[in-house]
């Protein structure tokens, strides 16, 4: 079975939840007999850590072309998502898959070929902050209406995305999680040469730095508790520079307040590595790739109380109001306070999330799915 992947920026790489996702599901879609080919936008490069993984244009058996497009702020996804459902539209694929709603503006497309498409719904996205009132949420809407009328199966996240859709549009759809692997722990090396980090002496969050990730919220909380815990915020822009730039002005003043950018590779490693807890504030999720490692090593995670997160960590993570600052700070205090309660809320938390959503499910499950 021949597969065609469009929607993400650049395999491999962990630059967003749904390239982590292809970089990690589509080797194993290969192992499972799968014949994958993803589509990679021609303005987008892969990070440090992966440069030398892709050779004659092929990443661990996944083939790897180029969806020609133009490096502008908001269109470089909708000129590539064209490009890539155009060209795919001329090849021997038995399926093509969309990733993201606005990528989805264009599966009608291969439907016109007679293709099979399967589109996945990471997030509601038309929902995100960062894409306003205007023209951006429109087409991303409108993307998500072309999915849930032309696509041959649409898979969601959430038992709240499968609702959605069964509300909304009368849609069925298929749940399919996301899959966590076991991570390498690694000692704080790199982060004490780069950021003074050491081990249990930070509260961390790794993510993208939009409005809908909260952590405005954070900055608020940690700065209105007393603690000798860093904060370190992990992640860059998303089209998103006034966010960011309101963040640091909220940070400003206060140097126990860390930001490293985007990061990747043995960095990230040691920074979930020694965490001493980790935050996830979020006011909209799909289902978050950071929760899932944050549980993965080990760690105690901190979170908002949005359906997406408990439906994920159940009672494996400590949960606060969605966008109750005041709730947030005195849980975020309550931790940095109580060393012990915290050994003991990390027990067994690695085995759940490692043991209940398995890359090898998620490939298993979605083969089945190409199948049907």
């Amino acid at each position: 079975m021949k597969v065609a992947m469009i929607g993400h920026k650049v395999i491999p790489s962990r630059r967003g939840g749904i390239e982590n996702v292809l970089t990690t599901l589509c080797p194993i879609l290969v192992e499972n007999g799968v014949d994958i080919t993803c589509y990679n936008r021609s303005v987008d490069k892969v990070e440090n850590e992966y440069v030398g993984t892709v050779q004659n244009k092929t990443y661990k058996g996944v083939k790897i072309k180029t969806a020609w497009t133009l490096n502008v702020r908001g269109f470089a996804a909708m000129i590539a998502s064209f490009t890539a459902a155009i060209a795919a539209s001329f090849c021997d694929y038995d399926v093509i898959h969309f990733h993201a709603e606005g990528p989805c503006a264009a599966l009608w497309i291969p439907k016109l070929f007679g293709k099979k498409c399967v589109a996945t719904v990471h997030g509601l996205d038309w929902q995100r902050e960062k894409w306003g009132k205007g023209f951006a949420s429109k087409y991303i809407k409108f993307g998500e209406k072309v999915l849930a009328k032309y696509a041959d199966e649409v898979i969601v996240l959430s038992k709240a995305a499968y609702d959605y859709f069964k509300e909304t549009y009368g849609r069925e759809t298929t749940i399919i999680h996301n899959g966590i692997s076991k991570p390498e722990r690694k000692e704080a090396k790199i982060i004490t040469e780069k950021y003074g980090l050491k081990k249990d002496d930070y509260i961390s969050v790794v993510s993208r730095l939009t409005a809908e990730k909260g952590i405005h919220y954070l900055i608020d909380a940690y700065n209105s508790i007393e603690t000798d815990k860093k904060l370190v915020i992990a992640g860059d822009t998303s089209d998103t520079d006034d966010y960011v730039k309101m963040l640091k002005e909220k940070a400003a003043g206060n140097e126990n307040i860390i930001f490293t950018g985007f990061i990747s590779g043995d960095v990230l490693k040691e920074i979930y590595s020694n965490a001493y807890i980790n935050v996830l504030p979020s006011d909209l999720e799909g289902m978050s790739l950071c929760l899932l490692e944050s549980l993965a090593y080990k760690n105690v995670l901190l979170c908002s109380d949005i359906p997406e997160n408990t439906a994920v960590a159940e009672d494996k993570a400590t949960y606060f109001q969605k966008g109750n600052i005041e709730d947030l700070a005195q849980k975020l205090k309550m931790l940095c306070d109580d060393g012990e309660l915290v050994e003991k809320l990390k027990d067994g938390v690695d085995e759940f999330v490692l043991n209940k959503y398995s890359w090898q499910d998620v490939a298993k499950e979605t083969c089945e799915l190409y199948k049907k």
